[in-house]
């Protein structure tokens, strides 16, 4: 299992609860003390949000799952995560690419990191808690159809509107990465 230091935790925590606390429009009725607890008995999925933070996403918590019981945490930094940028959409798009490979794939990176890439509504509400995306833009989860046919979705901000569109699962660029979600 993957889990962090003593003083990672405890930075960790620290960076979260400051952050939950300047930011109190994403998360309303939601309690710092409840989430801290359920945090610490999941080492884990504080070590994915380590991962998180570590590539620029800055997470915070969005929501709770009435169903699950389960807090949502979204990468919130205005642009995609700046550490996980220049990428593939997955490693079939990755292994088409004849020359200037990049290092990692989208879908890959977040399985490593025990995060998931939002959806279409995910990152529909994540832009209703402010502009996210308006210079960068994100790869998000592509249907299994659209990917047999060798494309992917991502999406970005431009406008006023949120806008989603199409490219072929082998291609990146330097303002395209991908945002995360965990649930805790």
């Amino acid at each position: 299992m993957k889990r962090l230091s003593t003083e990672q935790h405890t930075e960790l925590l620290n960076i979260l609860k400051t952050r939950f606390e300047k930011n109190t429009n994403r998360h309303k009725n939601l309690a710092w003390n409840t989430i801290q607890e359920k945090l610490e008995n999941n080492p884990e999925k504080l070590w994915s949000l380590n991962e998180m933070e570590q590539s620029g996403g800055e997470p915070d918590v969005v929501g709770f799952d009435e169903q699950s019981g389960d807090y949502i945490f979204i990468d919130c930094s205005a642009e995609t995560p700046a550490g996980r940028r220049s990428l593939c959409y997955d490693k079939e798009g990755l292994e088409s690419r004849k020359e200037f490979k990049p290092e990692n794939n989208a879908v890959d990176r977040a399985n490593e990191m025990g995060i998931e890439i939002l959806s279409e509504e995910e990152y529909l509400n994540l832009q209703q808690l402010g502009k996210f995306d308006t210079k960068t833009s994100s790869w998000i989860k592509t249907p299994t159809e659209m990917r047999k046919l060798g494309g992917a979705l991502f999406a970005d901000y431009r406008y006023g509107k949120v806008f989603f569109y199409h490219n072929g699962a082998q291609s990146y660029y330097a303002v395209r990465g991908f945002r995360g979600l965990l649930r805790v």
